[in-house]
């Protein structure tokens, strides 16, 4: 699985050299990957809270600060 940074860097090197550009849809395609990543992400941890797999204290915490790095980077835009 790609990241959305490979995933445009690879359509950018795609592109001819005298058309160096990334269009808006490529744009909005990476933030939609960046997106699906983050609630996945979340699931994961949701998950891991449901079957008391770790410490729900350690897991809410863990979610907390990546939702706000989550939403500091990708919200602002």
């Amino acid at each position: 699985m790609k990241t959305a940074v490979e995933w445009l860097e690879e359509i950018y090197h795609s592109c001819n050299t005298y058309e160096k550009f990334i269009s808006n849809s490529d744009w909005d395609k990476a933030k939609e990957m960046e997106k699906e990543k983050h609630l996945n992400w979340n699931k994961f941890l949701e998950s891991e809270k449901t079957l008391g797999i770790s410490d729900v204290k350690t897991i809410e915490r863990v979610q907390w600060y990546y939702n706000e790095y989550y939403n500091e980077t990708f919200k602002s835009e």
